[in-house]
């Protein structure tokens, strides 16, 4: 049976659900809706942006003339430390409990029109290194920081100054919390961490490998519910991203540039995509055995057949279940080369 030929359903074991893979689906002509094109010309200072360096922010804060990354508070936050609790005297379908954080914006440089393909592998690096400083201040007492970052205005985000953000939670959210019980049935089953032994299986067969080095591995995964879905994993046992030694973190550097170059290079555009870091749980949760984790990445791109038209979760996905149009083997990305639409180009 080939599999890109007909549908079938894969099982995704970080959330223990499956997947229609309907691979014939392409084919259909498209009528729907089409986006607008990304914005081509982003003035490299806009006086008007909250986010460049020595402007004002809505909260009259006046930001530093920074010439690397630049961490500040969420002037809009959607956790805040000091919520009140909203008592625990409820009926089981009226249920409610406390939700307390905080939430931080981290610039990755000074300049609008630069993203993180384009810039300098160094200041990569201390993007990383940044991560990996918040991970260890803000998991010393939340038990999760979630670092992700929304890119480009089809997956909502506000403004092209390249940025991320991070959010700490005073509780376990539905997805890490799903995956901490999945990778945690896996290891008690199999004896070893399960996204290890999957990025061993994936480094064999090469069927899905978008980019890999001697540390590091992206790949679409088996289970991808989004067209060109990616996820990035070390090849070394690691819990969290600040685990990573000082050539792991180089090296992610790398392998972020080339797989974000290969996005770029796929339709000719800035590629949008929300991504975010999953790993073993913080705060209380550190003193705990988490063997079952392994750090990665997650990479979920909108885009279905071009620049301009997405994959739509609509519909089926809503109300039955996630379902694909094309099977992760099939994804052009896998075989995108480098030099194209963008290039390893030195934009000082």
């Amino acid at each position: 049976l080939e599999l890109c030929h007909h549908q079938h359903l894969r099982y995704n074991p970080l959330r223990d659900t499956w997947v229609l893979v309907s691979a014939h689906r392409m084919k259909r002509p498209w009528a729907g809706q089409v986006e607008k094109a990304p914005e081509e010309h982003i003035p490299r200072h806009d006086p008007r942006n909250p986010l460049c360096p020595g402007n004002t922010r809505a909260n009259g804060e006046v930001n530093p003339d920074y010439d690397s990354t630049f961490l500040f508070e969420n002037d809009f936050p959607a956790l805040q430390p000091d919520a009140p609790d909203p008592g625990s005297d409820q009926h089981p379908l009226f249920q409610s409990k406390a939700a307390r954080g905080v939430c931080k914006v981290m610039c990755f440089h000074p300049w609008s029109d630069v993203t993180l393909p384009l810039m300098k592998r160094q200041e990569v690096v201390k993007v990383i290194d940044k991560w990996a400083e918040l991970v260890e201040e803000l998991g010393s007492t939340y038990p999760w920081v979630q670092i992700f970052e929304n890119k480009g205005a089809m997956m909502g985000c506000s403004n092209p100054h390249p940025h991320c953000q991070v959010w700490a939670s005073s509780f376990l959210p539905n997805e890490p919390a799903l995956s901490d019980r999945c990778q945690r049935a896996y290891h008690q089953k199999h004896g070893e961490p399960l996204l290890l032994q999957y990025a061993k299986q994936e480094a064999e067969k090469k069927e899905r490998v978008v980019v890999e080095t001697s540390d590091w591995l992206a790949v679409v995964p088996y289970w991808a519910t989004w067209p060109y879905q990616t996820l990035l994993l070390p090849r070394r046992h690691v819990l969290r991203i600040n685990d990573l030694t000082t050539e792991e973190r180089e090296g992610l550097a790398d392998i972020m540039k080339r797989l974000l170059t290969k996005y770029d290079n796929l339709f000719e555009t800035s590629f949008p995509y929300s991504m975010g870091w999953h790993g073993a749980p913080t705060g209380p949760h550190l003193t705990e055995d988490n063997s079952h984790w392994q750090l990665h990445a997650h990479y979920y791109p909108p885009l279905l057949r071009s620049a301009t038209v997405k994959k739509f979760m609509v519909g089926y996905e809503m109300l039955a279940q996630d379902q694909r149009d094309l099977t992760p083997e099939q994804v052009n990305i896998v075989k995108c080369t480098v030099p194209s639409f963008v290039q390893y180009r030195v934009t000082h």
